[in-house]
């Protein structure tokens, strides 16, 4: 079992960053690839970024390749996504989740996932 709980979010102007942590329990932190989405109202979830247990890669939407960055600190459990030049349609709540793949393929699919968080707030103001 993982648990995972999202902080972090907050209201931020257009054009501003935020750090989203992520932190974990249980032991196998390091066993699961971490994964950021975000659903906006009225809207499914959608695939932001991914970092691969496996390989350390990263994948990203294109929507936010070059202003979403993420990382994980094992020693911490935790998973961050500094998401900068933040636009309106960035608004959203955002969900940490783990998957034991590390196959982009897989991880870009929101159902392959096994834990989730319960989410972090994040308002863009124009």
């Amino acid at each position: 079992q993982v648990q995972l709980v999202e902080s972090g979010g907050g209201l931020v102007q257009a054009g501003g960053s935020l750090r989203l942590s992520c932190a974990a329990s249980g032991r196998t932190f390091s066993s699961y690839s971490m994964g950021w989405f975000r659903q906006a109202p009225g809207k499914e979830r959608e695939f932001v970024a991914a970092i691969s247990w496996s390989s350390g890669s990263t994948y990203y939407a294109d929507s936010v390749k070059g202003r979403f960055t993420i990382s994980r600190d094992n020693a911490k459990n935790t998973v961050y996504l500094q998401i900068g030049s933040l636009k309106p349609e960035d608004t959203a709540v955002y969900y940490c989740a783990a998957s034991a793949s590390g196959v982009r393929a897989v991880l870009v699919i929101r159902t392959r996932y096994d834990y989730w968080g319960q989410g972090t707030q994040v308002t863009v103001s124009s």
